[in-house]
């Protein structure tokens, strides 16, 4: 019930049909009431200076954008940094550090899939998930880091930062809940905005390949997986940060009898643990851009 509830929503968000065309208009006055509110409290924002250089990837529509790759790619190769994110769908709360300049703390469930992804991938940085980004970036300053990387923190107006966002092309222009835009980009508000093709690819590896494998995905509009797929067998699309079980999985192998279960970084870091027959489909970014590469 709740896997078809989110996929509808986001069939109506991107890509809808009449009854939801006509449902988004009926909700055109909250639509403008949020969008209302949500400028007025970009207005009344006092940014608050830490004293050290932080750069913010977001997006301004609801649903995925690539922001954990473009995270990733800015941060390659860099000392003395921090990840810090929400860590949507782990189950915990409050402030964890999930890796600190040594190693891995906390296990998948405690930090949330991004988080982990970003603590696999990025060997040099400290990762911390908070709801409050503001402790968050209080502790990373407390061990000692010179830069900082907020994940979706384009509406945390409350803080100095320098905004990069990512480009999402929709024609559905209004704001929740009518259409997908959690916020504007308000026309005070300084950011630097990225398009695919334009300022950075996006690149894909298939590691540990099978003759016949199961696509296994949790990740928002899985449809955007389509053009880097390579043959599968079957499809199973699940909600955002699903928490898979060994048995649902064992399932899909059964069901398609596939060699393996293709899944992107995302989903590894939750079913490695598994023991299960896995093919990787590795998404990465590749900059375009050397202003933003030097960043």
């Amino acid at each position: 019930m709740k896997r078809a509830l989110v996929f509808w929503v986001e069939g109506y968000l991107y890509n809808p049909n009449i009854f939801q065309k006509l449902l988004s208009y009926i909700f055109l006055p909250l639509s403008f009431l949020y969008c209302f509110i949500m400028w007025v409290r970009f207005r009344i924002a006092k940014p608050h200076d830490f004293g050290i250089d932080i750069i913010s990837v977001g997006n301004l529509v609801v649903g995925g954008s690539g922001k954990t790759p473009f995270v990733t790619a800015l941060a390659q190769n860099k000392q003395d940094i921090a990840i810090i994110l929400r860590g949507y769908g782990r189950d915990s709360s409050g402030l964890i550090v999930v890796k600190d300049r040594e190693k891995i703390l906390v296990d998948v469930s405690l930090s949330g899939d991004e988080a982990m992804i970003y603590a696999k991938k990025l060997p040099l940085a400290i990762v911390i998930v908070s709801e409050d980004r503001k402790i968050a970036i209080q502790k990373a300053k407390e061990m000692g880091v010179k830069q900082i990387f907020l994940d979706d923190a384009y509406s945390k107006h409350s803080i100095k930062k320098r905004d990069i966002l990512i480009d999402v092309k929709t024609k559905n222009s209004f704001c929740l809940p009518s259409g997908p835009y959690r916020e504007k980009l308000w026309s005070s508000k300084e950011a630097l905005v990225v398009e695919e093709e334009k300022d950075f690819i996006r690149k894909t590896t298939l590691i540990d390949p099978r003759e016949k494998m199961s696509l296994v995905t949790a990740i928002a509009r899985p449809q955007r997986l389509d053009k880097y797929l390579p043959e599968v067998v079957g499809k199973h699309y699940f909600e955002d940060h699903h928490s898979f079980t060994k048995e649902e999985l064992e399932t899909i192998l059964q069901l398609d009898q596939s060699d393996s279960l293709l899944v992107t970084f995302k989903d590894y870091v939750k079913i490695e643990k598994f023991g299960l027959p896995l093919s990787l489909l590795d998404l990465e970014l590749q900059l375009k851009n050397d202003k933003i590469s030097r960043l």
